[in-house]
């Protein structure tokens, strides 16, 4: 194949490719997915041991519920259930549901 054909081929795959790709047709602020970086690596430093400590302490507290209460498996369920539900950590999906919607950062 001559390096005419070549090329035009190389550029109609690039082109096709580029067509074709499902990715989002805009590009990120790299400023702001470097703030979502930093702001969950510091959050989630602080949230995971938190809720490591927090289902701990709701384990035991259930089971010595069950023994105290003479044997309450609802109660002890209930307690159970409330301190393992998600999330686990700071997604991003987390940390914009807690900001909520903010239209002074919406793009025009």
């Amino acid at each position: 194949m001559s390096r005419s054909k070549r090329f035009v081929t190389m550029i109609t795959g690039f082109v096709l490719i580029g067509i074709l790709s499902p990715l989002p047709l805009k590009a990120a602020d790299p400023i702001e997915t470097a703030g979502m970086g930093i702001g969950l690596t510091a959050g989630n430093a602080i949230a995971i041991p938190a809720k490591t400590i927090s289902v701990l302490w709701g384990l035991t507290s259930g089971a010595l519920s069950f023994v105290l209460s003479g044997g309450n498996a609802d109660l002890t369920a209930q307690i159970w259930n409330d301190v393992t539900q998600g999330p686990y950590m700071i997604t991003p999906e987390v940390a914009r549901r807690a900001i909520g919607e903010r239209p002074e950062l919406q793009k025009k």
